[in-house]
């Protein structure tokens, strides 16, 4: 699939609310992910597609989303860019109880059909 193709996947399944679906569908084994901020004191880089659904699945269970809204995809060769509008709670960490709207833009990059490094930028104030 080119990228435009797998960006429209992973949207569509976003908007869904089914994230793991979208790693299941679109992300490589070998996939990269990289925060824009060390969150959980592990570091900001995540490698493998088994360490990304722990990361997944460790933020879903500690954040409450009453929302998201999903934009894009916007192509641009290899590599497309989404954007996350998100209400949320998180449970756990310094905004524990707290709800806040988080803006996010994802940056993919597409190998061999499928996401093979995605970048996340965001502001925590």
């Amino acid at each position: 699939m080119s990228a435009n193709e797998v960006g429209t996947k992973l949207v569509e399944l976003c908007r869904q609310g089914d994230f793991r679906g979208a790693l299941e569908a679109c992300y490589a084994e070998d996939i990269v992910s990289v925060e824009a901020q060390d969150m959980s004191g592990e570091g900001r880089e995540t490698r493998g597609l088994d360490k990304v659904r722990e990361k997944t699945a460790r933020w879903e269970a500690t954040n409450e989303v009453h929302s998201c809204e999903v934009g894009g995809p916007y192509p641009h060769d290899d590599r497309f860019a989404v954007t996350f509008d998100l209400d949320v709670t998180p449970s756990a960490g310094p905004m524990a109880g707290n709800r806040f709207r988080m803006q996010e833009v994802g940056v993919y990059t597409v190998r061999d059909g499928k996401v093979a490094r995605e970048e996340f930028f965001y502001s925590m104030g």
